[in-house]
């Protein structure tokens, strides 16, 4: 049995204008072969996640969240104008995970694009503002294949005349009108920041109905003034989880208590917090105030705070009419070829799902690889053998998120991957290609937890600190001491 694609692609979308959706797009146009992309994004500008929009006072967490077939999201209306409005203007905005004082948890030398290197210009682990001017930047070329203020409420499969069709229905933001129009293709692109992990822990329930606005979740952070003298509980140590909590211990009641299941490479010792385990139970309002039990037995009561930094599910809500369904537990998106394709309908492709990744150059990897199969230029290998990888990968990693999960080495060997199977296209001359990743980017992405410690034990002084060698470390000088 073939890889089911059979039909000639000359007409693509996308959905999502982020940094994985444009880089798609670049890479598409580049084989010379696309007649038509239309790049379809539900806010009015580039940059995806990396937009900031302000905290509103009606968003809510749910508590707890555990059902990832949420509907698409719904705008919010906020003022514009440089005096907040006062032109009586507003624009629709959609919540990101950004937060005021974000900073990359990835140096520069790694975070960038293969063909741009401007952000080399800035602080080693770049602001939020700066990484999103650089993707606007990036992305100016592909403005004549944006609809903006258009969001993907459903995408369809159907087979006509013996080809495969995906039918894209999209509405417009403004004027709330509904169309569709029919693709040969469809590369999903949107990320998977949008529907929040709050598990479903012994109590939670009860103990948020009695304690309203203690319980949130990192999506609807925004910085650390809502914490100021408050004891806090912060649920996860990811990277985001870590910057959050050192945030949060410049104004909250000390120590600021980090509920943690594994140690984070990225964590430091810090005088503002303790370290302890899960959260194994809420406790009952009626027998104790604000109080939670860890894993260990040990009871915090009077509790102000507690911020979930636990993650997000994967959903696509557009996609719930596709058999079989791609979304099951939320954990991770089924029926996909090495994060990337579809396996029983590969005109359907999946941009960034992995994650630990060094995002914009494995966007980069996978573009290449999706561009080239839908150029003709590669085939996929048969259908059996597309499931077998699958039926490997949950054997190996199991049925949960650890399925995308990438950690390094995994990362860089899977990028590397992606261009060593781009490389083995037809006519060679065509296209764009990322280059593999080098031994001293290798050198770096093994120590970037270590360097991102350095550069926050700077404290103010971070800022002023451009390169690895002001950081710490020289490539050139470890070289030279193995060799000697």
């Amino acid at each position: 049995m073939g890889s089911l694609l059979e039909s000639s692609i000359k007409n693509i979308a996308i959905v999502g204008a982020g940094p994985a959706g444009v880089t798609t797009a670049k890479y598409l146009l580049a084989e010379g072969y696309i007649d038509n992309v239309d790049i379809f994004e539900q806010r009015g500008y580039f940059g995806g996640v990396w937009n900031y929009v302000a905290a509103d006072q009606d968003d809510k967490t749910l508590v707890p969240q555990t059902n990832p077939w949420q509907p698409t999201d719904e705008p919010k209306w906020q003022k514009t104008g440089e005096s907040n409005g006062e032109d009586g203007s507003s624009r629709p905005v959609f919540a990101t995970p950004m937060y005021e004082g974000l900073e990359t948890n990835i140096p520069h030398v790694l975070m960038k694009h293969s063909d741009d290197p401007s952000l080399q210009e800035h602080q080693l682990f770049p602001t939020r503002q700066a990484v999103l001017k650089y993707l606007e930047d990036y992305a100016a070329e592909v403005l004549h294949l944006v609809h903006f203020h258009t969001q993907v409420t459903d995408v369809h499969f159907r087979k006509q005349e013996g080809q495969d069709k995906w039918v894209v229905q999209v509405r417009d933001i403004v004027s709330n009108k509904s169309g569709e129009k029919e693709y040969d293709a469809v590369c999903v692109a949107n990320g998977h920041y949008s529907v929040p992990t709050l598990p479903d822990i012994e109590g939670i329930r009860q103990w948020n109905l009695a304690n309203p606005g203690v319980i949130s979740h990192s999506k609807f952070y925004r910085n650390p003034a809502h914490y100021r003298d408050k004891k806090t509980i912060v649920v996860g140590n990811s990277a985001s989880g870590m910057d959050i909590a050192s945030q949060i211990g410049t104004v909250a009641k000390h120590p600021v208590l980090i509920s943690q299941r594994s140690d984070s490479p990225l964590a430091f010792a810090a005088t503002y917090k303790e370290i302890l385990s899960e959260i194994r139970e809420f406790i009952s309002p009626s027998s104790m105030e604000r109080a939670v039990r860890f894993a260990d037995g040990r009871i915090e009561t009077d509790v102000d705070a507690i911020l979930f930094c636990t993650g997000y599910y994967y959903s696509f809500p557009f996609l719930s009419s596709l058999k079989p369904p791609l979304i099951e537990t939320g954990d991770r998106v089924q029926y996909l070829y090495k994060h990337l394709f579809c396996i029983y309908h590969p005109s359907l492709a999946f941009i960034g799902l992995p994650s630990k990744i060094i995002p914009f150059r494995t966007f980069e990897g996978q573009a290449a690889v999706v561009a080239r199969v839908w150029s003709e230029r590669l085939k996929l290998p048969p259908v059996q053998e597309m499931e077998a990888w699958e039926q490997n990968r949950v054997r190996k990693r199991g049925n949960g998120k650890p399925f995308h999960v990438l950690p390094f080495p995994e990362d860089f060997d899977y990028h590397n991957e992606m261009v060593d199977w781009a490389s083995k296209a037809k006519k060679k001359q065509c296209g764009k290609m990322p280059p593999k990743w080098s031994q001293q980017e290798y050198w770096a992405r093994e120590r970037f937890p270590a360097i991102k410690r350095a550069f926050a034990e700077k404290g103010e002084g971070r800022h002023k600190i451009k390169t690895l060698e002001e950081a710490g470390f020289d490539y050139g000088a470890t070289v030279n001491k193995q060799n000697t």
